[in-house]
């Protein structure tokens, strides 16, 4: 079983930068893709970046050349670095581990780390 625990965020003044990181401790497979989603008060989860074990990323369209997603098999850690933050990138950020193949099946959740972008 896969625990993920998130940590970076926190309060920035509009502009600012942060790196979020999750480290995954247990079984944890590099074959597994890795995301950060988030989710505003009132608002659905959103995606805001994943990436496969190929290290194939995707990007949630309103972060898009604002943030940039890695990872770290043998740390077993996911960062997302985010630049130009706005107020509306206040949410709480999660961290997420699936995989879906014919070995394994899972799909996991941190518990997420609160970002607030105000002056």
């Amino acid at each position: 079983q896969v625990q993920l625990v998130e940590s970076g965020g926190g309060l920035v003044q509009p502009g600012g930068s942060l790196r979020l990181s999750c480290v995954a401790s247990g079984t944890f497979f590099s074959t597994s893709t890795m995301g950060w989603y988030r989710q505003a008060p009132g608002k659905q989860r959103e995606l805001v970046a994943s990436i496969t074990a190929d290290e194939i990323t995707k990007y949630g369209d309103s972060v898009k050349g604002r943030c940039t997603i890695s990872r770290d098999n043998a740390e077993k850690t996911v960062w997302l670095q985010m630049t130009g933050l706005k107020p509306e990138d206040t949410a709480a950020y999660y961290c997420n581990v699936y995989e879906y193949s014919s070995l394994r099946n899972y799909d996991v959740w941190g518990q997420g780390t609160q970002v607030t972008v105000s002056s």
